[in-house]
This record gives C-alpha cells, structure tokens and sequence, in this order.
C-alpha cells in the first residue's frame, strides 16, 4: 500500500485488458461484516464472488471472499471496497487498489 497524489491509501495493481483480477478480503460475517465493492462498471465487470468458510468447532461465521473482476478499459482505475455492517452507516474498513490496465500484447 502507499499513498498516491490524491492522498488515498492504496495498492497498486497491474493487469492486462481482459485478464481477471483477483481479491481476498476477510470476513468475519458472525459480526456482520460484508465487504462491498464500488467500481465503475464500464471498466470492470464482476465475474465472480465466492465466500470460503473457515472451519471452526464453533458457531462462527467467517472466511475468505474472493472477488475476481475482468478488467474492460485500459487505463488507471480505482477498485475500493467497504467493509460494511448492516446496523451501521458508516465503513468498518476500507480496502482501495489503483488499477493500472494496460493493452493487451498479441
């Protein structure tokens, strides 16, 4: 992470146009947690999003979610996810990776 001109904490990221990004994000759902993703969708498109439960001996909830985006624009982008609680209305956490989509080499 390191922060960028515009003052945002974030990770920096390369890809090609096409190639899938990939995002593990923990969650902690016993509490309530769910991470949000906010991106523009004429750049990336959600292709999937799977939660993988930890085994526990115990009632809890929680995991690894994985977000996986196509990357459709070239460019740099912002990809940023809130970690939301349903009874709250502001962020738990915030998670934001600086896209950098590069054309495709053929």
């Amino acid at each position: 992470m390191g922060m960028n001109d515009s003052g945002i904490d974030a990770k920096f990221v390369r890809v090609t146009q096409g190639q899938v990004l990939t995002i593990h994000l923990w969650e902690d759902r016993t509490r309530g947690e769910q991470w949000v993703p906010s991106y523009k969708s004429s750049v990336f498109a959600l292709v999937g999003d799977e939660f993988l439960r930890t085994v526990s001996n115990n009632a809890v909830d929680s995991g690894r979610r994985t977000f996986e985006f196509q990357a459709l624009k070239i460019g740099e982008h912002l990809l940023e996810f809130q970690k939301r609680m349903a009874w709250k209305y502001t962020a738990e956490d915030r998670r934001v990776f600086r896209v950098n989509v590069q054309e495709e080499e053929h």
